[in-house]
């Protein structure tokens, strides 16, 4: 897998967030033209990207504002876990506490409560950029 796409309202304040979480800002553009017109069906599309590369360097976010058209929200807007469709992206940190209040500041809320894994994880959910769940996990031992 190359990347993942997440589409924003608020591009720097998505780039806080996951830089926060550890990732690099790894290339910033507008696109916009006739071929990404077509790869997606949408004709006169205008978007920001930033690529945020993870601390290892093997996976990446692809953090997408939209300007033309207008980007639109699914219903419900928060969706509850059980939702169909992407369910959460994890990252392994060296502490969930930590990491829970530092993206805090940054608009991230827990969904539930933080967790031991049969003494193996400490994992918890927290809900990030436009509403997608951000899975946390801290290796036990």
């Amino acid at each position: 897998m190359d990347h993942v796409s997440v589409v924003v309202e608020d591009l720097h304040a998505a780039i806080a967030f996951f830089t926060e979480l550890g990732l690099k800002a790894d290339g910033e553009a507008p696109i916009e033209g006739a071929w990404v017109d077509r790869i997606n069906a949408i004709d006169g599309i205008k978007v920001n990207i930033t690529m945020m590369r993870t601390p290892d360097g093997h996976g990446a976010l692809e953090l997408t504002k939209f300007h033309n058209p207008p980007a639109i929200s699914e219903e419900p807007k928060i969706a509850p876990p059980n939702a169909l469709g992407l369910r959460s992206v994890m990252f392994e940190v060296e502490d969930v506490d930590d990491m829970v209040a530092r993206l805090g500041k940054h608009g991230g809320e827990l969904v539930g409560e933080i967790v031991n894994y049969e003494n193996y994880y400490r994992l918890c959910y927290l809900r990030g950029p436009q509403g997608i769940i951000v899975a946390l996990a801290e290796k036990l031992g």
